[in-house]
């Protein structure tokens, strides 16, 4: 890859540490070594920063070796205006804590990203299209995100850029999503077997999130979409036959079941996600024309994936 301009230098600050703030933070620091002046920050709570526990202590103690600066805020007790005043010392404000905190937290954190006069944001909308799916859709937490898209684009003051990833490729495969079932060896297809589903790993998120924070010409006030993969349910379970060498049985789920589970459980939020996912709107592109297929930048297939992760499942 070739990168004829050097890019800006930027102050960044990432919200949170977990499953996708830790690989974004560790690409941010490897590549704005092409960007000297740049810093990079952690915003985490207090707690966190001063952990005894061993594994969040060895994460902290990585982050510190990368150069990576740590600021003690709590996004769910702080005001906005105290966060807008922490948001306020950068140039760029990453959103990597999810949904963890609740419905009301992306506003919230959106609405002092404004506030503190930051040049760009990057709100947690990792994820689905939402503006595709719409609203009033089976999971109501994407309402939220769509108000913030209008809230975004309502102001010229701060530039943003979403970075749409679909799901993350090893909750596929989780259990309790109940796509795959490997104790009766069933793919139960979310709306039929020729429903797409876009795959993209937490480590492939952080490492294209690097590139396009600094990539140049500048990325602002655009949605920029990933794959690291987009496969049907049927595609699904014949690479976990390729990969386990087992057969495995093709069901499929269709929106009304899905939609009638939901029903009787209505605040279960798995359920919400996989009728929404069943509906099959938003929630898959193709890998064409996505930021990674452009700028010929590897990924990580889900067979790929799955040979690393599910062998002797």
């Amino acid at each position: 890859m070739t990168h004829p301009t050097q890019p800006t230098p930027q102050s960044i600050l990432v919200l949170g540490a977990g499953e996708l703030g830790l690989p974004v933070l560790r690409n941010l620091a490897r590549v704005a070594e092409r960007a000297p002046g740049s810093t990079v920050s952690v915003l985490l709570r207090e707690s966190t920063i001063n952990t005894q526990v061993p594994a969040k202590k060895a994460e902290i103690d990585e982050l510190r070796s990368l150069g990576i600066q740590t600021v003690a805020a709590d996004l769910v007790s702080d005001s906005i205006d105290q966060l807008a005043a922490v948001f306020a010392q950068f140039d760029t404000v990453i959103g990597c804590a999810g949904m963890v905190a609740g419905r009301e937290t992306p506003m919230k954190l959106a609405t002092a990203a404004l506030k503190s006069g930051v040049k760009r944001y990057f709100p947690w909308q990792f994820g689905v299209d939402f503006e595709v799916i719409g609203r009033g859709s089976p999971q109501d937490l994407f309402d939220a995100q769509l108000d913030v898209r209008e809230l975004l684009r309502a102001q010229d003051k701060t530039e943003w850029v979403i970075i749409s990833t679909g799901m993350f490729t090893s909750f596929m495969f989780e259990p309790i999503f109940e796509v795959v079932d490997f104790e009766n060896d069933t793919v139960n297809a979310l709306g039929g077997l020729d429903n797409s589903v876009t795959l993209t790993t937490p480590d492939d998120i952080g490492a294209l999130t690097a590139e396009i924070v600094f990539f140049e010409p500048r990325l602002r006030n655009e949605i920029v979409y990933l794959s690291g993969d987009t496969v049907t349910y049927d595609e699904v379970a014949g690479l976990l036959e390729r990969v386990l060498g087992r057969p495995f049985k093709r069901n499929e789920w269709t929106v009304p079941y899905l939609m009638d589970e939901l029903e009787k459980d209505p605040t279960h939020h798995i359920k919400k996600y996989r009728a929404v996912f069943a509906q099959g709107r938003g929630v898959a592109w193709p890998k064409a024309g996505t930021f990674n297929e452009q700028q010929a930048i590897n990924v990580t297939t889900a067979e790929q994936w799955a040979r690393a992760n599910l062998q002797g499942r």
